[in-house]
């Protein structure tokens, strides 16, 4: 008679569901509560209500670009701090090149009424060499990431400050403010999400990005070119930061040189919270993608509770604090496994 047994492990292997559908069971469920909550202090309902739940994902799918970039820099067991900065800087740099020849005080008299796609590849230019200048700095002065990119987000945002002497930057061309029109962002947002869940599923660059992260020095001995992928990394990473910066202006049709403040912060709590292990070579689109919805969740329904916004500051400092523990939590039983 056949043994028809099977082995633990191979049930257990079964049973184990991807991490992305345990993070999609806690969106579900801090929705849920905060569904009871609203019946109970509002008296009406959190997920009923279509018109908030296009705004939360307005204000999130921005920032949701950035953690797209950010979650490839993580994986590779790196981290970039410069995302929030590159937005404002892009941001004042796209926009001068945007402006009206209605407007009697462009920053380039001469350049008004451009075709869009010039201030859109002024703006990722200079994302690209932000992020350039990180790499190369990263992988062939050997400093970490966190240096590197903070020497970068002070030195963008300074920049930024001197492009017009921190005076802001106005009245864009009807064909720049498109970008951040109605539900545009979102729909950039998802073009970037699926391009880059390919991306990282099914080319080279992912698999390589993922090696680098899980171990360098096997990548760098299994002929991986680790210096020049790193620099491929932040590259990537700095242009979606640039992206994000240019439909941040579009939507308020006004650049100034404070925006994209914290929003590197944001970006690392969404890919974290998603699944992303701060210690490189886990991660996915997918999860950064779940992530953001949750922190898009949490803060709208404070929002909707009216719970004031300096709660919100020190809630939102609690859950990426939150949100290291857990993935500390789960590198370290991971190591036990092992």
């Amino acid at each position: 008679m056949q043994d028809t047994t099977i082995d633990p492990p191979v049930m257990q292997a079964q049973r184990r569901l991807p991490p992305e559908v345990n993070i999609l069971f806690v969106l579900v469920g801090i929705a849920l509560v905060f569904e009871i909550l609203g019946w109970i202090f509002q008296g009406q309902s959190f997920l009923g209500n279509i018109g908030r739940l296009k705004i939360m994902i307005l204000q999130v799918s921005v920032i949701g670009i950035i953690a797209v970039g950010v979650t490839q820099v993580i994986i590779s067991g790196g981290i970039d701090l410069s995302s929030g900065s590159i937005v404002g800087a892009v941001a004042m740099v796209s926009m001068s090149f945007a402006q009206s020849a209605d407007y009697a005080r462009a920053v380039y008299p001469a350049l008004t009424d451009l075709p869009v796609i010039v201030p859109i590849l002024a703006g990722l230019c200079v994302g690209a060499i932000a992020g350039f200048i990180n790499g190369w700095l990263i992988a062939y002065t050997k400093i970490p990431p966190f240096i590197a990119t903070l020497g970068m987000m002070v030195a963008a945002r300074g920049f930024a400050k001197w492009y017009t002497k921190g005076q802001p930057v106005s009245f864009p061309t009807e064909s720049y403010v498109a970008m951040g029109k109605g539900m545009m962002p979102v729909i950039i947002f998802l073009v970037v999400a699926v391009v880059f869940h390919i991306t990282m599923k099914y080319t080279r660059y992912g698999k390589f990005t993922y090696a680098i992260g899980a171990n360098p020095q096997a990548a760098r001995v299994s002929g991986i070119n680790v210096e020049r992928h790193l620099i491929k990394l932040y590259v990537v990473a700095a242009t979606l930061a640039a992206l994000a910066g240019m439909v941040v202006a579009a939507r308020g049709q006004t650049a100034q040189a404070g925006m994209g403040l914290m929003y590197e912060l944001d970006a690392i709590a969404m890919a974290v919270i998603g699944g992303t292990s701060l210690a490189g070579g886990r991660g996915s689109i997918i999860g950064t993608s779940i992530g953001m919805v949750i922190f898009g969740v949490i803060l709208s329904g404070f929002t909707f509770l009216r719970l004031d916004a300096y709660y919100q500051e020190m809630i939102k400092g609690v859950i990426i604090v939150a949100a290291v523990v857990v993935d500390t939590y789960r590198q370290k039983k991971r190591v036990k496994k092992s």
